[in-house]
């Protein structure tokens, strides 16, 4: 199976290239071409930014609507699937999910810097390879919190324009 690549472009900060890893996450990688190909990620923020640790995205609109896509099976060791063996390393795509091990949808972070106790944890599936300095210009926006149950939410939002396959 090839490596497919995505081009990130995020209104305002530039654009990243990631590489993904369907031999170590093919369901994964399968549910996010899927909605790339369905324009889904187009118009969506990254809502939760934490400098040092990760951003993530890809499940509400600027006006904070939820998107909401068909959850998937977890493919983390920590959920009976061992053959994914990716570190969450700086640059690393990462599915976003809640206590439910079964639960990621459309929602995806990306590693501002390693965090090793995320590894066997979460679905990783692929690498920022081009662009790294987007994420560091992301994770640098100021935050606050949008009620109780958002935080660390940019001020200012930072918008995915699109997601395409190149």
């Amino acid at each position: 199976m090839s490596n497919p690549k995505v081009k990130i472009t995020v209104k305002g900060f530039g654009e990243m290239i990631a590489e993904l890893y369907p031999e170590k996450a093919p369901k994964t990688v399968e549910n996010f071409l899927k909605l790339v190909g369905e324009g889904f990620y187009s118009g969506t923020i990254f809502h939760r930014v934490i400098r040092g640790f990760m951003i993530q995205g890809g499940g509400y609109t600027e006006m904070f609507e939820d998107k909401e896509a068909d959850a998937i099976k977890g493919e983390f060791a920590a959920n009976g699937f061992l053959k994914n063996d990716i570190k969450h390393e700086r640059g690393v795509l990462s599915m976003a999910r809640t206590s439910d091990p079964d639960s990621a949808s459309s929602q995806f972070f990306i590693m501002h810097q390693p965090s090793p106790h995320l590894d066997a944890q979460y679905a990783a599936f692929g690498k920022v390879i081009e662009g790294e300095d987007v994420i560091d210009k992301i994770a640098s926006v100021k935050t606050g919190n949008r009620g109780w149950y958002m935080q660390d939410v940019p001020r200012d939002a930072v918008v995915i324009e699109s997601i395409e396959v190149i």
